[in-house]
């Protein structure tokens, strides 16, 4: 097969930390409030505009708190699951391996004498006719490892006795969040809006905070995790009052992120961008006779997170450590080629590809991609050897 001529103009597609906004350069971080205390005014007024910021972009009510955590989208989940959870049962949806962490953490670390875990397979979404709202429930609304999604907020009632905890990490910005549905809402920085690591964001419904001031969990609440204190939420947090110190240089990058969403719509330009992207890789699997998404039922593929399996004859026949092995060459080569980094399959994942199609990557980059995935497939295949031969 013929090598392409056009390449991506940015090779960038890993899951995590994912593509800087186009156009981006380190100059654009000049101003940031280095070497100053984050409690000081000018700062924190900085950090108080990423939380207002995301509030008035997504469109978040003006009830529910916004709060800048430690530890990213894991770090935000934890602190929610540690603070929030024990009053009563709770249901984890897991299909992915950030669900299955949650669901391993309210078993094995919590311990929660009433903890329901109900799981699928990757490319594939429990039964979510089975979820119990009368429970807390906890669920991620994009797999990023397994690029399965919830296919709307259509299951979740409006009115339920238990709170709702949502792993969004990889969904905001991508989709239209319920909010009205949801009491707790996670994510970081460096998923759709290209940020660094490190930084989580939390939000929290009515509900949510009353929660926090009128129960106290069974188990010591780290220092790192405490929203509450005597019976009343700690305010500060969700002002700009971070619990440990944050980067000004990551916080003066994600305000350039958050300016550049306003800049090309908003919300539905971002959601667009990703859509356009995934369509693209939709119509090409379509028409492929080696790969498909991982996912078989349309309504559940992520438009972020885009997870691909190998369904060339050649390659299921294959053992399992081959299968790896010309996956991870595919992966070598497009790498080579500096024309896709970091598109390798998630390490639990089934042997395959992951491309991210959030915001912050052109759609004209995925479309320059698709013809090099082709290529390295047929120069891997060519050469390889099983290791049984």
């Amino acid at each position: 097969m013929t090598k392409p001529l056009s390449r991506p103009a940015v090779a960038h597609f890993s899951s995590g930390p994912c593509a800087k906004r186009p156009g981006w350069t380190p100059a654009l971080l000049d101003k940031a409030m280095v070497g100053r205390s984050h409690r000081a005014k000018e700062p924190k007024a900085r950090l108080a505009k990423v939380i207002e910021d995301h509030r008035k972009i997504l469109s978040i009510p003006a009830d529910y708190r916004i709060g800048i955590v430690p530890a990213s989208d894991t770090g935000a989940v934890e602190m929610a699951m540690w603070s929030l959870l024990g009053e009563r049962g709770v249901d984890v949806l897991a299909w992915e391996s950030f669900g299955s962490g949650w669901a391993g953490d309210a078993t094995k670390e919590l311990k929660l004498a009433d903890a329901k875990v109900i799981k699928a397979g990757y490319g594939q979404i429990p039964d979510l006719a089975k979820v119990d709202f009368s429970r807390d429930v906890i669920f991620t609304w994009n797999g990023t490892t397994s690029g399965v999604r919830v296919p709307n907020g259509d299951w979740i009632p409006a009115d339920h006795d238990g709170l709702v905890i949502c792993d969004a990490t990889s969904a905001v910005f991508a989709y239209d969040m319920p909010w009205n549905k949801l009491d707790v809402v996670t994510w970081s920085w460096q998923k759709v809006l290209g940020g660094e690591g490190g930084h989580g964001m939390i939000v929290l419904s009515p509900r949510a905070a009353k929660r926090l001031e009128t129960y106290n969990p069974a188990w010591p609440i780290p220092k790192i995790f405490r929203m509450s204190k005597d019976g009343k939420l700690i305010e500060g947090i969700f002002k700009g009052e971070t619990i440990n110190t944050p980067s000004m240089l990551c916080v003066e990058d994600v305000l350039d992120g958050l300016a550049w969403v306003e800049g090309i719509g908003g919300l539905q330009a971002t959601i667009a961008r990703s859509a356009e992207s995934f369509a693209a890789i939709d119509a090409w699997t379509a028409q492929s006779s080696w790969i498909k998404n991982l996912a078989d039922e349309p309504s559940i593929r992520s438009t972020t997170s885009i997870c691909l399996k190998v369904v060339d004859p050649w390659f299921t026949a294959l053992g399992e450590k081959d299968q790896d092995a010309v996956c991870k060459a595919v992966v070598a080569l497009l790498d080579k080629e500096a024309v896709a980094y970091d598109i390798g399959a998630y390490r639990d994942a089934p042997a395959g590809f992951r491309i991210w199609a959030g915001a912050t990557v052109d759609p004209a980059n995925i479309k320059a991609l698709l013809p090099w995935l082709d290529w390295a497939y047929a120069e891997t295949k060519a050469g390889f050897k099983p290791a049984a031969a």
